[in-house]
């Protein structure tokens, strides 16, 4: 390849770190509305997903420490509006958005909670008849 005029080739890094500036300095906080796929809660407490419309997806992670405000547990499929920072991760040249607030777009957020909650206790048979007592008189 002829480089002639065209002065020392730029690293894989310093090019990554010029978008990571532009990206990082001119975005502000945003909103954005889309369906979570390909969620993954890691061992480390950490949440990644992508959030998704018709024709495109944006990669998202929220830390440990920011989701352990969360009051519903987010699933594949579901609808959202996320708050966050737009950001590069060097070390694989990804743009994302970092989380910092989560909260379901369309049914309730309470009545999602509790439709979780109720799931669950259903599930470790709270419900089921043969495990009532009866009232004392």
């Amino acid at each position: 390849m002829n480089m002639q005029g065209q002065g020392k080739p730029y690293s894989i890094s310093e090019i990554t770190l010029q978008v990571k500036r532009l990206l990082e300095e001119s975005l502000p906080t945003v909103w954005v509305e889309g369906e979570i796929s390909n969620f993954t809660h890691h061992s480390s407490g950490h949440l990644y997903f992508s959030l998704k419309d018709e024709s495109a997806q944006l990669h998202c992670v929220m830390w440990k420490w920011q989701n352990a405000r969360l009051f519903f547990t987010p699933q594949n499929g579901m609808h959202v509006l996320a708050q966050g920072d737009i950001t590069v991760y060097e070390r694989s040249g990804r743009y994302q958005l970092t989380v910092s607030q989560l909260q379901p777009a369309g049914i309730g957020a309470l009545q999602l909670a509790f439709e979780q909650l109720k799931q669950k206790l259903a599930a470790e048979g709270l419900f089921e008849e043969a495990l009532k007592k009866p009232l004392p008189e």
